[in-house]
């Protein structure tokens, strides 16, 4: 193809809709055909990135290869299509806003008045179109965050009418919306979306797709409805209705043609079939385990599922890589204290003690390692879950009483895990921790190296907080071996116990590379530690 394309999706009526895993599938679909296909999320909030968000208002941050705090649907996107993202792929008004007022004060636009159309709508063309001018790809998918009528959406929206304008059949839309099932009338409703759409049409945008979230299959003429009075075609109303997995969207996406119907409109020719045997070949091993296993997430956001989603679906990877289903019980890290915790925690098969900052929840998280360590109770802490590992050895076996991280205690008397010294200086809060991918190397003969099969690996990091060097021979003279390290600034990544089944703690995020093309291997192995320890229960 000469040109990059470009695909938009929007969506109308309620949020959450699944814009991201909308947008996922297609790309899998077009990536399956031959195609080159990027995609990015345009977000409209003010701030910079999501990085000095709570878990509560935004859900998990995810971070790419290059060190960005993104939205967690970036996440999909690499899972879906195993293809990696980058600061590039994220781009909010913040950081738009702040682009233009840099150029505004540099003196690039000196005579004129800065306005938002031209000049942040130029800026958002910019971003949208800086994937696809590296001739890497055929086509660059856009997910705009929110919904149709939003204040904070309209630059977008417009930015959005102006390419379509531009480009012409080199631009489309897709509409998300929600087709709303009456169950006291028993009828599927085509208001929302009718309404939707007009909105969509008075900022100048007609619709090219639209496909309908929906609990009911929708009848041809529901469909037919929809096309009348959105001015599209019949085929160009896609269902979408509401399926036992998100893995199952790019099938029924296939199903009902949507990767074929863009094709056509934008006047691509279609090369070949959709190639998903692998990906179908996922989904019969999720759907058909050979077993379940319980596994514990102890965090202090479990309440919102959001807030670990690259976690529970590297679960999900994984435990279809052992054709076993991960059955998650979500453990609020507060409600664990020493009554609490054998109830809690007895009829688990693996525990995992989550990424998190901050003092809440921390002594419910020690409580629970010190658990899988005296049960022998596999066990994986991720980054704060790590450096909670090496708080509760301190305390627990080599006597630390007071041994905390600095982070919670500035002024205890065994800093086991203490601040970086690179980040001593650093004041601002956004966008200033260790962030992105960095190398490790493997101690030989370690577990990790078997997970792993290889002696050098690169993973994702966010933190600011490190085990405290000082004490390592301490720790490894106890039975705790740092079996990862950062040599270029001697930083222990990776713990494990040497008297134990299967005890790691990783500083780095494992979850954040897990994909359904290639599982994570340390969640691949972690789960079939879990299955190996029920199977020695049952025994």
């Amino acid at each position: 193809m000469a040109e990059t394309k470009y695909i938009f999706t929007t969506g109308g009526v309620a949020s959450s809709l699944g814009k991201g895993i909308i947008s996922s599938s297609l790309a899998k679909l077009l990536l399956s055909r031959g195609f080159r296909v990027a995609i990015q999320k345009l977000d409209p909030y003010i701030n910079i990135d999501p990085g000095t968000l709570n878990p509560y208002e935004h859900g998990e941050c995810f971070v790419t290869d290059d060190g960005a705090e993104t939205d967690l649907d970036l996440g999909h996107y690499e899972r879906f299509t195993n293809v990696r993202t980058s600061q590039a792929n994220n781009v909010t008004t913040g950081r738009i806003y702040q682009t233009v007022i840099d150029k505004e004060r540099r003196g690039d636009y000196l005579g004129e008045t800065v306005q938002v159309i031209p000049h942040i709508t130029d800026e958002i063309k910019n971003r949208v179109q800086l994937l696809g001018s590296s001739g890497n790809y055929d086509f660059v998918i856009t997910e705009i965050g929110g919904t149709v009528g939003d204040i904070e959406s309209l630059p977008y929206i417009e930015a959005v009418r102006q390419m379509k304008w531009e480009l012409g059949n080199r631009c489309l839309v897709i509409h998300l919306t929600l087709v709303p099932y009456l169950a006291s009338s028993g009828e599927l409703k085509t208001k929302p979306t009718q309404h939707s759409v007009k909105m969509l049409l008075e900022s100048g945008v007609q619709p090219d797709v639209i496909v309908c979230r929906t609990e009911k299959h929708l009848n041809q003429s529901i469909r037919n409805k929809i096309a009348l009075f959105c001015n599209v075609n019949p085929s160009a109303v896609i269902e979408s209705v509401d399926v036992e997995t998100i893995y199952d969207v790019p099938l029924l996406m296939r199903e009902e043609r949507l990767d074929q119907v863009v094709l056509e409109k934008m006047q691509v020719p279609i090369r070949k079939q959709p190639d998903l045997k692998r990906w179908e070949e996922f989904v019969r091993m999720l759907k058909n385990p050979l077993g379940e296993v319980q596994i514990g997430l102890v965090g202090k956001y479990v309440e919102l599922r959001d807030a670990y989603k690259s976690i529970t679906e590297s679960f999900i990877h994984a435990g279809a890589a052992n054709q076993y289903k991960v059955n998650l019980r979500m453990i609020h890290s507060e409600s664990i204290n020493d009554s609490t915790s054998k109830h809690l925690l007895k009829d688990l098969d693996a525990i995992l003690v989550a990424p998190g900052f901050g003092e809440r929840g921390i002594d419910g998280k020690i409580i629970a390692i010190r658990f899988a360590r005296e049960n022998k109770i596999p066990f994986l802490g991720i980054c704060l879950g790590m450096q909670c590992a090496v708080i509760e050895f301190g305390r627990n076996v080599l006597g630390y009483k007071d041994a905390h991280s600095t982070e919670m205690n500035p002024s205890t008397e065994f800093p086991v895990i203490d601040i970086m010294e690179e980040q001593k200086k650093v004041d601002k809060k956004g966008g200033t921790m260790r962030l992105g991918l960095y190398p490790c190397s493997l101690k030989s003969g370690s577990k990790i190296q078997n997970v792993y099969q290889a002696t050098e690996i690169n993973e994702r990091h966010r933190h600011r907080f490190e085990f405290n060097n000082k004490y390592l021979e301490a720790y490894e003279k106890a039975g705790m071996i740092a079996t990862g390290i950062n040599k270029q600034n001697n930083l222990v990544e990776i713990i494990e116990l040497k008297d134990h089944p299967w005890f790691i703690g990783v500083q780095f995020h494992p979850e954040y590379k897990s994909t359904v093309a290639a599982p994570h291997p340390l969640f691949v192995d972690f789960v079939k530690a879990a299955i190996q320890h029920k199977k020695l229960q049952i025994k």
